[in-house]
């Protein structure tokens, strides 16, 4: 069930994200009150499905009604009724920490992150594994799906197949 904003919705600290357990005042990860503003130096929260940053009240907007604001708890439940794409057929490439494309093996969560937002970015904190997967990935950003580059080689062709395929398989739910 979908909570929104007011008493009904989820508390949470709006600085990290994090939900708080019934009767604690204060985030147990960050410090700051329940429900407080977060400081304008703060790093907001991001949310883990669809990367997207919490606007400086530390809210992200509503996907199914856009006038409503939500912390990151009641953000993250709302993409049960609105995904942002297949995820169980990413699941059912996933190798460990890995996924397959094709014939070749990229780090799961950096391939994700690109299908879902078009960046190839390992995100916060992370380093990011160069392979051809992500080589693909980079290369379809930059120049799109149906490009012919110079000194292209065979496998960086075949795998931005393999990627364009994922990509369209992804999308069509």
């Amino acid at each position: 069930m979908l909570r929104l904003r007011g008493p009904a919705a989820t508390p949470a600290c709006l600085r990290c994200g994090t939900e708080a357990k019934p009767g604690v005042t204060f985030c147990r990860r960050c410090g700051l009150p329940v429900g407080a503003p977060p400081p304008q130096y703060a790093d907001l929260p991001i949310c883990p499905v669809c990367y997207q940053e919490a606007e400086p009240d530390g809210r992200l907007p509503s996907l199914a009604h856009p006038a409503a604001r939500l912390a990151m708890p009641d953000h993250v439940a709302e993409h049960d009724l609105h995904p942002v794409g297949d995820d169980d057929l990413l699941e059912s490439l996933r190798v460990g920490d890995r996924i397959r494309i094709g014939r070749w093996l990229a780090p799961f969560d950096v391939v994700r992150r690109y299908l879902v937002t078009g960046a190839v970015d390992g995100g916060r904190r992370r380093q990011m594994e160069h392979d051809a997967i992500v080589t693909a990935m980079t290369q379809i950003a930059r120049w799109g799906v149906g490009a012919e580059l110079f000194g292209d080689q065979p496998e960086w062709q075949e795998a931005r197949a393999a990627v364009a395929e994922l990509m369209e398989r992804y999308h069509r739910r």
